[in-house]
């Protein structure tokens, strides 16, 4: 089963668990349209690990375990950005998933 959103006019499919079907439909707009639907508004710093995100996928062709993510951000970003707590609170569903999903990633593997 597949959801659709509107983004300037034009409709974009998601699949049930609002991942994008087709990874090249992603733009930042949609990346907000995601976030709006979770009720939060991208900050500069989720605008980074969506960012590094796309990175990511687009070296490794795959979307990195919270693990490798938070490892990773912390070498890039710094310490303070490089653990859990601080990616959960911009991404309260779940740094791996949450983030990949407005990233408009395939959600990560190992994610529930």
């Amino acid at each position: 089963m597949s959801n659709t959103i509107d983004v300037n006019g034009k409709t974009v499919e998601t699949d049930e668990e609002g991942y994008l079907v087709d990874l090249s439909d992603w733009d930042k707009d949609v990346a907000k349209i995601l976030a709006d639907q979770d009720s939060l508004e991208l900050t500069e710093s989720h605008w980074e690990v969506i960012d590094f995100l796309r990175d990511y996928y687009e070296e490794y062709q795959i979307a990195p375990a919270v693990r490798v993510l938070t490892k990773a951000i912390g070498k890039k970003l710094g310490k303070e950005k490089g653990n859990s707590k601080y990616l959960y609170e911009l991404f309260p569903y779940g740094p791996g998933k949450q983030a990949c999903r407005f990233a408009g990633l395939p959600k990560p593997t190992g994610c529930i």
